[in-house]
């Protein structure tokens, strides 16, 4: 036993000082031009009909998944913020009525904005939607979630930084081939903010419409990125977020955050929190407090899976947006790691990233380790910021790859995240190729809760080497 121990140690230690740290693709992408969609083209239709609702899209309303909430715009007056619905197509035994409202931005005056709150649905059910406003009408389907389960299987897809290109809709239309249940959005919708005056609301207008071919049949669950803030003081709008908060709405009361920049669901068998890189986030601000407090709500008995959304990401190894998340690291690396988060999704970076299993928690800047070293209780970071937008690719990585660092890319695609159990889940990233799907980095994500610690990763560094063959022997 002892000699097949030492064997499994002298395998182990040739591949941690001779392995390579990771990958840095070499794949280009021929890309179409980093430019918006035109606004005649089709994707961006309003339905037919007077005032007929447009801009449809849903998401979770509660904190379990027995609640959506529907959103949606008609251009021209109210008209009824009811929404009829039942299990049975055509059939609509229930109706649920809303609220509406309108803002200004600029000289812009934006069509009224409907949310209308579906509660008491049943898991796992599919439900049939109608919205009206006059003599037009339109109608969608929606799946609600499995109940809330240790094992409740569930696909998730995970989009950043999307924009209206035609690469973003490249991006969409293969994430819509891609068979998962409902959107984890990173930040950074609709990129109007660089546009100026009126056409601002008009292209959020746009990219509303764009994406309703997913929006209306699916829960995109929200994030804010920094294109959200719309702080644009040459034209006298200073209130960060005024559009997008007047459009998408959270279920942060839910989860009992005092703001809808961040919240948390539990669905399936996650548990997904959601975080916002551009509201304070330090020590005793309302953020802070409330993710303290949201941390120890989990209950991996139930939702074995603890998954964390930011905009920024907090480790990164692109010249493009450098060290920007170094703030936010400081303040949660050492809460994500005690509570075994097992990954977080970031996007803000143009690019894709996958991390290994790594913490920098143990440098306080005057001791410590300086640089990131393995820690089997760390989440996985990825960075998934590569939906297509206009301000194009982030292709300048920064050399030579960090140890931490398992696999780059700088192509646009989106990824899927299957949980199969309570142990395990499939992760994919998929490069959008010259409109083929290509599953481009694939690993099984093991859960950091009920999962068997059996994932060791290769390394260069020496240093390391003493506690993970301790490790090893150990086990």
């Amino acid at each position: 036993m002892e000699m097949h121990h030492l064997l499994i140690v002298s395998v182990f230690l040739s591949s941690l000082l001779y392995g390579d740290a990771g990958i840095t693709s070499s794949f280009v992408r021929s890309e179409w031009p980093a430019v918006d969609i035109p606004l005649d083209h089709h994707v961006f239709n309003v339905p037919k009909g007077y005032n007929a609702p447009q801009q449809v899209r849903i998401t979770q309303g509660d904190y379990d998944g027995k609640a959506v909430i529907v959103s949606w715009v008609t251009p021209d007056e109210p008209g009824s913020s009811k929404v009829h619905y039942g299990s049975v197509q055509g059939k609509y035994d229930f109706v649920a009525k809303g609220t509406y409202s309108n803002y200004t931005f600029y000289k812009y005056k934006s069509g009224y904005t409907h949310h209308c709150l579906l509660s008491g649905l049943e898991h796992d059910t599919k439900y049939y939607y109608k919205i009206e406003s006059g003599e037009s009408s339109r109608e969608f389907w929606f799946v609600t979630p499995p109940a809330v389960h240790p094992d409740a299987a569930y696909k998730f897809g995970i989009i950043g930084d999307l924009g209206q290109t035609f690469n973003s809709l490249s991006t969409l239309e293969h994430y819509m081939q891609s068979g998962a249940q409902a959107v984890l959005f990173l930040g950074d919708l609709s990129y109007a903010d660089r546009y100026k005056y009126n056409d601002v609301g008009v292209r959020w207008d746009t990219w509303a419409r764009f994406v309703e071919r997913s929006t209306a049949y699916q829960p995109w669950l929200w994030s804010a990125g920094n294109h959200e803030v719309d702080y644009m003081p040459y034209m006298g709008e200073v209130t960060p977020f005024k559009n997008y908060l007047e459009r998408y709405t959270t279920p942060y009361l839910a989860s009992k955050s005092s703001s809808p920049l961040w919240y948390s669901v539990r669905r399936a068998s996650a548990h997904i929190i959601v975080l916002c890189s551009y509201s304070p986030f330090v020590k005793y601000t309302a953020q802070w407090h409330w993710l303290d407090e949201e941390l120890k709500r989990v209950d991996r008995e139930k939702t074995p899976w603890l998954i964390v959304l930011m905009h920024v990401p907090m480790y990164n190894s692109n010249e493009a947006h450098f060290m920007e998340g170094e703030s936010m690291r400081a303040a949660f690396e050492e809460w994500f790691v005690e509570h075994k988060v097992d990954v977080i999704f970031a996007g803000h970076v143009h690019a894709y990233e996958r991390s290994y299993r790594i913490s920098n928690v143990r440098y306080n800047i005057s001791s410590g380790d300086r640089y990131p070293v393995p820690d089997k209780s760390a989440p996985v970071y990825i960075t998934v910021g590569d939906g297509g937008n206009q301000e194009g690719l982030a292709a300048r990585f920064r050399e030579p790859q960090p140890d931490y660092s398992a696999f780059r890319e700088a192509s646009y695609g989106h990824s899927t995240l299957d949980i199969k159990n309570r142990t395990h889940a499939i992760y994919h990233w998929n490069r959008n190729d010259d409109g083929k799907k290509v599953a481009t980095d694939e690993f099984v994500l093991y859960n950091q809760y009920w999962g068997k610690n059996i994932r060791r990763r290769k390394l260069k560094k020496k240093h390391y080497i003493k506690s993970v063959v301790a490790d090893l022997i150990a086990n």
